[in-house]
């Protein structure tokens, strides 16, 4: 069955009527990034009548800042929930970056946040000194190291090296034998 403006329907409130020049265009941007992919006509929702009630200063960017985020091919999700009602307009003018991402950018910050708190908690602990890293970027090896569980128990420690002479830090994936022999023979 063909959709035709007779059978869509209104997942939220009516725009108000205007004649702000400024407004209409950018309801007409609105519209057309609703309208990337075919999910507005699956839904059946009616793009057209999408406005935002207030209207400020950051107006123009804000509305920017959702056209791109609605268009982006990677984010069907976000168009989704505002075509079916789920994100009233009052609720996405007022969403962050953060909010709107894609559930892959999502993850991807979540991991990074991740492995940032990692790393600080690595430099806030200190280490075991040792001179058997050389440094990639100043090719020093007054090295402090760290070994962590990152991955599952059956799986060999990561080792973290900061370097005492240029702070450049690096990870190594593998069990350092030869470091566990030097703590080792310095214990007895």
């Amino acid at each position: 069955m063909p959709i035709t403006p007779n059978t869509l329907i209104n997942t939220f409130p009516r725009a108000p009527i205007t004649s702000d020049s400024i407004r209409l265009k950018c309801r007409e941007m609105l519209a057309n990034a609703l309208q990337t992919g075919d999910d507005y006509i699956a839904i059946g929702a009616d793009c057209e009548e999408l406005g935002f009630k207030n209207t400020d200063m950051k107006y123009k960017n804000r509305v920017r800042s959702r056209i791109s985020n609605l268009k982006d091919m990677k984010n069907p999700n976000l168009r989704r929930t505002v075509l079916c009602g789920s994100v009233t307009p009052e609720r996405m003018a007022k969403m962050t970056a953060e909010e709107m991402a894609s559930d892959e950018l999502k993850e991807m910050r979540k991991n990074l946040t991740k492995e940032a708190v990692r790393d600080h908690q690595m430099a806030t602990t200190g280490g075991t000194q040792t001179d058997l890293f050389t440094c990639g970027k100043c090719k020093g090896k007054s090295c402090t190291y760290t070994q962590v569980q990152t991955r599952s128990a059956d799986e060999p420690m990561t080792t973290f090296v900061f370097c005492n002479e240029c702070g450049n830090r690096w990870k190594v994936r593998w069990l350092l034998w030869a470091v566990y022999f030097e703590s080792m023979n310095k214990l007895h």
